[in-house]
């Protein structure tokens, strides 16, 4: 069984085409990642796969459960950090979770609500009121909510924007524990670096359409080169990407023939910021 499976999926709003033939799986157990620039689609899809959109063409499962068929039950497998930081302004963090446990008829949810209180580092905040949290807190809240009821299937649309190192580290500990238990995972954000570290397939999205579907390490491996990472005696910074390493010397050449002096010097392997860039730009 696939932890979600697109097939053949395709959304219209009037005359703008969001989605177009998106065909992708998720495994069980899979870090999955899901990329693109802004406006390719990527809330769309998220928006179909959660039920809150219906698409104009196409079908998703999630964990076989059809969730056009089958709305309620599809929930039950899913949990979805959004990346609005909507909440109840009159209620305590502990109310919060309790309320999100009450939707999916949950009772007797007290330990593993104070067990994602502790692991979320909130437990200090279990009383506060959520209008007093910082936006930190608030994301903290979030995942708690979309993990409250023990979804199969997780999805984290951009979890850590705007937060703190500490919560990105708590968070990805976090994350990574229930990914090895089994949870699979599905990630959206806009750190690269996140990604690279995190997933081990990623889809990347372009104009509505899938144009790269890999795993990470082989996506890595098909775009040669890397990054020359230069700091000038002027004090001035810059990153000269290269498609081989035989091109290093020209560059470093260059910046001598045009009076730079190299203070400092590191070359980079190819990241995914590089592969994505080249994706995007359709330089392949």
């Amino acid at each position: 069984m696939k932890a979600i499976e697109i097939l053949g999926l395709g959304k219209k709003y009037a005359s703008l085409c969001a989605l177009q033939g998106v065909e992708l799986s998720v495994e069980e157990g899979e870090f999955f990642g899901l990329l693109g620039p802004n406006g390719a689609g990527k809330t769309s899809l998220i928006s179909i796969i959660a039920g809150l959109v219906r698409p104009s063409e196409g079908a998703v499962r999630v964990m076989g459960v059809d969730v056009q068929r089958e709305p309620e039950r599809a929930r039950r497998q899913l949990g979805v950090v959004p990346q609005e930081l909507v909440f109840d302004p009159f209620f305590t963090v502990r109310e919060t979770l309790e309320m999100t446990a009450g939707y999916f008829g949950l009772r007797a949810a007290d330990r593993w609500i104070t067990e994602l209180l502790e692991r979320l580092d909130l437990a200090a905040k279990a009383n506060a009121n959520m209008r007093a949290l910082s936006g930190g807190m608030k994301r903290r809240v979030l995942v708690g909510q979309a993990l409250v009821h023990r979804p199969p299937v997780i999805i984290l649309d951009e979890p850590t924007a705007g937060v703190d190192v500490e919560l990105r580290q708590t968070l990805w500990k976090f994350i990574g524990e229930l990914n090895r238990q089994g949870h699979s995972i599905v990630l959206t954000t806009h750190y690269l670096e996140e990604a690279q570290a995190m997933c081990g397939r990623i889809a990347m999205l372009k104009q509505g359409r899938v144009v790269a579907l890999e795993e990470t390490a082989t996506l890595l491996s098909r775009f040669e080169g890397g990054t020359l990472n230069l700091r000038l005696s002027t004090g001035e910074q810059h990153r000269l990407r290269f498609k081989g390493y035989d091109q290093v010397e020209a560059l470093l050449a260059a910046v001598r023939a045009n009076g730079g002096h190299i203070d400092d010097l590191r070359i980079e392997g190819t990241s995914l910021e590089d592969v994505f860039l080249d994706i995007m730009q359709g330089d392949r």
